[in-house]
């Protein structure tokens, strides 16, 4: 009613425009027609004038589903959508083999790609990933997960193909030595290698030594995990002469003498995590000699003690963070953090589980380290509420803290009031002294302080184990997100979230420190950019 012909109109085509896409898309076309996907004659296409530089940009700051949406446009943002597509994600499983030339043909411009499998299914082999090398020769990150069917042919021809690969991970994977030398040889570009119950690498004496190859000179992060025959990577390790970072889990033999080789070849160690392996006093004597570190991590390892500490904290002073799972054994204690005390005073992060420290040791820390922001005690049955009390009246600094299975009450809550003056966030888990009342009274006194209280739950008799035991540390890259939906063979999100994970750590008592620092990295970014 009291509409002009023209406004009608125009409401018509506004509907037309809406509908269109989606007919449009679902047409067969002869190439040799004029397409017009979605505008009628008459109607003026706003994008046309959009470079497709310009598009691809918008793109990238969409969802990995609506960016499918988009692509059903018409066949210019198909095209723009596909070549502008950077990272993909695949199901691994044999059948992707068929349509590897389907998929590279619209997605010909990916860089970064993972190829995950499902335990229980035939992954791709060898002919699959030639042919996707071959498609994908600018690819510089690949992630392999259970692609038990690659052989060390595979990974040799892959390698020949794409030799600027700057990031290499690959988990449960069938390869060997050949293949991972394969890769060392060819690839002069890569930067970061991550290996993980790589299953081809044969056991005992008649192992093949790995690396260090052309990559001896790029290398700059290596990460090995759970490999029961993890030393034949020494050559490599000792030969890459740029590394900056080394973290190795639960590896098996002993690290002693290797760790002693590579303190003395590679000078530019700056991050090292040690997880459930063998290494004593003597490896971080060996440890001690990288001047220039600056972030340790010891999990579990029961033969380091307060003398091996003590050597690392006097020849490393520029460490920022320490992270120490003592599993419990009291080898390491106030003697050992005095020394962390006096002769590391850039620390900015220390984590210490299953570590009994004192006020004596709390003390030293607070006074001489006084750039200390993130503090976390767990496990620990000599923090209690004097020990709460002195951080909060000693370490002015300090921003972050969080406390866990100690037995503070609330009068160690009551004391946070009153200190911590640049305090932003504070939990507290599993300490059945301290009771819900404190956490909103330090909530309403302190307005900015964010109070994270985990209330404990009544214990189960009939539980088969406690929370007592000290959990494993869990630290894998993140590598591939948001990745194609659109293809049928690509992978769906099948992992739980990470809030799932970290509440299921919390659950089994397996993931302490994950569920500690790792929502709190992001106050680590600008100290631990330098180290990337």
């Amino acid at each position: 009613m009291g509409q002009s012909a023209s406004t009608v109109a125009g409401a018509q085509n506004r509907i037309k425009f809406r509908s269109s896409p989606v007919i449009s898309s679902m047409k067969e076309i002869d190439d040799s027609d004029d397409v017009i996907d979605v505008f009628e004659v008459g109607e003026f296409d706003y994008s046309s004038n959009i470079p497709d530089e310009c598009l691809a940009c918008i793109f990238h700051f969409l969802s990995s589903g609506d960016r499918k949406s988009s692509s059903l446009v018409c066949r210019r943002w198909l095209r723009v959508e596909g070549q502008s597509r950077h990272r993909l994600s695949l199901n691994a499983q044999s059948e992707l083999a068929a349509v590897v030339p389907v998929i590279f043909s619209r997605f010909d411009s990916v860089t970064k790609l993972a190829l995950k499998c499902d335990r229980r299914s035939t992954s791709i082999g060898d002919e699959a990933l030639v042919l996707i090398s071959l498609r994908c020769r600018n690819l510089t990150r690949l992630k392999l997960r259970s692609c038990r069917e690659l052989t060390d042919t595979g990974m040799e021809s892959f390698a020949k193909n794409c030799k600027g690969l700057k990031k290499l991970s690959c988990g449960s994977c069938a390869f060997g030595a050949k293949g991972m030398n394969a890769v060392l040889n060819n690839c002069s570009a890569l930067e970061e290698l991550s290996v993980k119950r790589l299953r081809g690498i044969t056991d005992g004496a008649a192992a093949e030594p790995i690396g260090p190859g052309v990559a001896g000179g790029s290398l700059r992060v290596i990460c090995l995990k759970e490999l029961y025959n993890g030393q034949c990577f020494g050559p490599l390790i000792i030969g890459s002469k740029s590394l900056r970072t080394l973290k190795l889990f639960r590896c098996s033999g002993d690290w002693d003498k290797i760790l002693e080789v590579i303190a003395e070849q590679v000078s530019e160690l700056v991050e090292i995590h040690l997880e459930r392996l063998q290494v004593s006093d003597t490896g971080l004597a060996a440890i001690s000699k990288c001047s220039i570190l600056e972030i340790l991590h010891l999990v579990k390892t029961p033969e380091c003690t307060n003398n091996g500490l003590k050597t690392v904290a006097e020849n490393c002073k520029l460490l920022r963070k320490l992270h120490i799972d003592g599993w419990k054994t009291n080898r390491i204690s106030d003697d050992g953090l005095i020394a962390v005390a006096k002769h590391c005073p850039n620390l900015q992060e220390l984590v210490l589980i299953g570590v009994n420290p004192t006020c004596a040791s709390l003390e030293k820390l607070a006074t001489n380290c006084l750039n200390l922001e993130r503090l976390a005690l767990c496990g620990s049955e000599t923090v209690g509420d004097p020990e709460l009390s002195c951080i909060a009246a000693k370490c002015i600094a300090l921003r972050k803290l969080c406390i866990k299975s100690c037995p503070v009450s609330d009068q160690g809550m009551e004391a946070l009031a009153s200190g911590c003056p640049n305090l932003v966030k504070v939990k507290v888990k599993k300490c059945r002294l301290v009771t819900s009342g404190s956490a909103d009274w330090l909530r309403t006194t302190r307005g900015s302080v964010a109070v994270n209280l985990d209330t404990p739950e009544p214990e189960n008799p009939d539980a088969s184990a406690s929370d007592g035991g000290v959990p494993e540390v869990g630290n894998e890259i993140r590598q591939v997100a948001g990745q194609v939906r659109g293809v049928s063979i690509a992978s769906s999100s099948t992992g739980r979230s990470n809030s799932f994970k970290a509440r299921l750590g919390l659950t089994t008592g397996r993931n302490l420190v994950a569920c500690t620092f790792r929502r709190w990295s992001s106050f680590g970014g600008s100290s631990s950019s330098r180290n990337n």
